[in-house]
């Protein structure tokens, strides 16, 4: 797994062993950010959530954002991520939470341009997720959801006052983008 675009392009991250973790492919990745770079949106300050490697929010750091936050419940995959940022040089543009995403959502104090969902497929509780991202006091007015999901548990088209943009599936990976509802 490399980053695909930006400043660290061409470096190799690694990826947590086991089948537990299950890193964003190269192409679900690249066309991610490229629906990101067209539709001209901007992003300084990032949240990845279930970050797993860290690799959606080292890519947003390669291709420009100033600050990237990383979330992950497993101490392994917290490691990976902090030797991944190290790998790409992006240590000090970083945190690194290991706690569950609930308890981020009600730590964290940032207000972030973009935000990275990228739960297990199994994981039931995604919606409930993302109803608690959206009412939380860590989204601004132009604030990106970006939520990498599965089939088994779909999403609707409306979390508070965020509503879907964008919708695509990449084999088994679906993306769902919401943005706030235009006043």
């Amino acid at each position: 797994m490399r980053i695909e675009g930006g400043s660290a392009r061409g470096i190799e991250l690694k990826a947590p062993p086991g089948r537990r973790v299950r890193p964003t492919t190269r192409v679900t990745r690249q066309a991610l950010f490229s629906m990101l770079e067209h539709a001209g949106c901007e992003y300084e300050v990032v949240l990845d959530l279930f970050a797993g490697s860290g690799a959606l929010g080292i890519e947003a750091l390669s291709r420009g954002a100033s600050h990237a936050d990383f979330v992950d419940n497993s101490h392994e995959c917290c490691s990976v991520i902090r030797l991944n940022l190290q790998r790409t040089g992006f240590t000090d543009r970083a945190g690194v939470y290991c706690i569950p995403v609930r308890k981020a959502l009600e730590v964290l104090s940032q207000k972030y341009d973009l935000v990275f969902l990228d739960p297990p497929y199994d994981d039931a509780s995604t919606g409930d997720t993302l109803s608690a991202l959206s009412s939380s006091t860590l989204l601004g007015p132009s604030t990106l959801l970006v939520v990498s999901h599965g089939a088994r548990h779909p999403l609707v088209d409306t979390y508070g006052t965020f509503v879907t943009w964008k919708r695509r599936r990449y084999g088994d990976s679906h993306i769902s983008i919401y943005r706030r509802e235009e006043q």
